[in-house]
């Protein structure tokens, strides 16, 4: 009796022991209860029966890094930023401030739901905030002239999470300007903006005069680009300014002298090898005599590969550049598409040697994106390689024979924005000149413009 209760002991100090890493199952069944959605918690360890396979997942993970030995794991934005960051425009008016910004694209089952906008006196916060819906635009009333406010744009998912935020915008209200009559035959005594300068002297002359019109309209952009990058700024598809970047990625320019009307304006930044970005566009309305801020521009990252063609199994290096200290993510689009980290250096360069191995002989392609502490930026142009059997350094790529219009020896983006403003419209001389050399040269922009750069294009 005393062995046998000693075995015992033996077997229920075993069990307990390897209770952890082993599960085992026995049917069981009652005429007074159901079980439901039972939930087997295996310790960390692994399943053993030939009768059944049992299978965990992971739930509730938080952003960060697993610390396992068994495993790896990377969950979040921190890893993978999925969502970029709106980019604001604030335009100031009487006791109000208009903003407009980018919608904030969701990727990889991210769907932004709403936007909230924040209000502060203080740069920097605290905000007070107000849901606005899936819009892109909100005028903010009740604002003192003269008082300077700071705006940002949070995005939400379905469950009002917040799951990005702008960079921030200033604007400052202003009262009305004054409004005279104008009494010529083409205005009809409609009213009119008024702006008032001194009387010019002589013969007896004086007094204070007055012009007409409100004053031409500026805007100044801000944002991220790379460490002493060139910067430029497009209008309706022509480059109006450009600037450079200070060690630190930021950027400031403004365009003055402009007219109300309707603007499209798209920013690219060139990197320190002459890589440029793809560009960023946002079209808006400007008011007369209003200074228009856009703020949290954040630039994707220039992008480029080592190899044309990649033996299957070697490495090919995928490299840009971006903001300094930033967490670049890559994408590697296959089946399934692969995502990798790495981190741009103080210079803002980034460079990631791939293992083409687990890929198919193929033609496949690479982009990049960065994040920040705050900020997220879309989507790099992509990059595409072949992977064969047999390895093809790349080369620099000669200048397309048709459809570069901007002269950068690269047909994208921007080229077709440049097409795009003079669309059925009548052609400059100076762009009639370009049109004739690098497209159909029939004196318009046409549908057959746009297949010629379809054809040559080089992203």
């Amino acid at each position: 009796m005393r062995l046998f209760l000693s075995r015992v002991a033996v077997f229920f100090c075993t069990a307990c022991f390897f209770a952890a890493p082993f599960a085992f199952a026995q049917e069981f069944s009652s005429g007074n209860y159901t079980v439901l959605d039972p939930v087997i918690d295996l310790g960390g360890g692994y399943s053993a029966s030939a009768n059944f396979q049992l299978q965990s997942s992971l739930g509730q993970v938080a952003i960060g890094q697993s610390s396992s030995s068994a495993f790896l794991g990377s969950f979040g934005f921190q890893y993978y930023p999925v969502v970029s960051s709106p980019v604001i425009a604030a335009t100031p008016g009487d006791g109000q401030v208009s903003l407009s910004w980018t919608a904030a694209n969701g990727a990889l089952g991210w769907n932004v739901s709403g936007y909230k906008v924040g209000q502060s006196a203080v740069s920097g916060g605290p905000y007070s905030f107000t849901s606005v819906g899936n819009v892109t635009s909100a005028i903010i009333p009740g604002l003192a002239n003269g008082t300077t406010y700071y705006f940002i744009v949070e995005a939400l998912d379905a469950y009002g999470n917040v799951i990005i935020t702008s960079g921030q915008v200033s604007a400052t209200p202003s009262g009305a300007p004054p409004v005279c009559t104008d009494h010529s035959a083409t205005n009809y005594g409609g009213p009119l903006p008024c702006t008032y300068s001194s009387g010019g002297g002589g013969g007896g002359g004086g007094g204070g005069g007055v012009s007409y019109g409100g004053g031409s309209a500026s805007v100044n952009f801000s944002g991220r680009a790379y460490p002493l990058s060139t910067v430029g700024i497009l209008k309706d598809g022509q480059l109006a300014v450009t600037t450079i970047a200070g060690p630190d990625a930021n950027f400031s320019v403004s365009i003055a002298g402009l007219a109300a009307g309707n603007y499209t304006f798209s920013v690219y930044g060139e990197d320190s090898q002459n890589r440029r970005s793809s560009a960023f566009t946002f079209p808006i309305y400007i008011t007369q005599g209003v200074t228009t801020n856009i703020g949290g521009i954040f630039l994707a990252p220039t992008i480029a590969v080592d190899k044309s063609e990649v033996k299957r199994g070697d490495t090919i290096a995928i490299f840009g550049q971006s903001v300094p200290d930033a967490a670049i993510t890559i994408s590697v689009h296959s089946t399934p598409e692969y995502f990798e980290q790495t981190e741009s250096d103080a210079n803002g360069v980034y460079l990631y040697d791939f293992d083409t191995s687990p890929l198919a002989l193929a033609l496949h392609s690479t982009k990049s994106k960065a994040a920040t502490s705050s900020l997220i930026s879309p989507f790099s142009d992509t990059v595409g390689f072949q992977v064969g059997d047999k390895t093809v350094l790349a080369s620099s790529q000669a200048c397309p024979t048709k459809g570069d219009l901007n002269g950068d020896c690269r047909v994208n983006l921007v080229d077709f924005s440049i097409a795009a403003y003079w669309y059925h419209r009548a052609l400059s001389p100076t762009f009639a000149a370009v049109e004739k050399k690098e497209l159909s040269g029939d004196g318009a922009i046409t549908l057959t413009d746009f297949s010629i750069m379809a054809y040559y294009w080089t992203g």
